[in-house]
């Protein structure tokens, strides 16, 4: 049964990589770097600041520091752990597949942390914000979505990584607000 879902993932992937075009790999290549989210990561901050002061601003920082920090982390204990060559290091597949970046990356692949990450920051933040801004947890879901996708489309990582990254970020976003909404319980409500 685990062989036939890896073999499907492969599959999958090979099938999903291999949709992309030159024409727009430099906006998955744009999309998957992490300094492109940098503008809407200050968009976020701003409209946190702006509905509640800049003592919870500083300490909703501090809880995305630890929020990142964990969803990382997890990622990497997993990594190390299983060691599931990513697609581009997998000599049986590296052939097959379009590597769209100049290098691969680490060694290992499962889970991503790229899809992690956003999730847990789409949650989180869409969750924080969706009172004042009912727009803002779609837009952050679609953003998440795509940057995770944009892992596949690259070839650093297979469809089933992504898949765990997005529900492990999806739980820690929820715990990460549930905590927050616990620490100023008074005030958010």
């Amino acid at each position: 049964m685990f062989e036939f879902i890896i073999d499907k993932d492969i599959e999958l992937l090979i099938f999903l990589n291999n949709l992309g075009s030159t024409q727009w790999d430099g906006f998955w290549l744009f999309l998957t770097n992490k300094l492109s989210s940098i503008p809407l990561y200050l968009l976020l901050l701003y409209l946190f600041f702006k509905q509640f002061g800049l003592k919870k601003t500083l300490i909703m920082l501090l809880f995305v520091v630890i929020l990142i920090s964990i969803s990382d982390q997890t990622s990497n204990l997993f990594k190390n752990g299983f060691k599931r060559l990513r697609p581009c290091h997998d000599e049986t597949i590296n052939g097959l597949i379009r590597l769209v970046k100049n290098s691969c990356s680490g060694k290992y692949s499962y889970f991503s942390a790229h899809a992690a990450n956003t999730m847990a920051i789409a949650v989180f933040f869409g969750s924080l914000l969706k009172s004042f801004y009912k727009i803002i947890p779609y837009v952050l879901l679609f953003w998440a979505l795509a940057v995770a996708y944009s892992r596949v489309y690259i070839g650093v990582h297979f469809p089933l990584d992504i898949l765990t990254g997005i529900l492990f970020g999806i739980v820690y976003g929820f715990i990460f607000y549930s905590l927050f909404k616990f620490f100023f319980k008074k005030e958010m409500n």
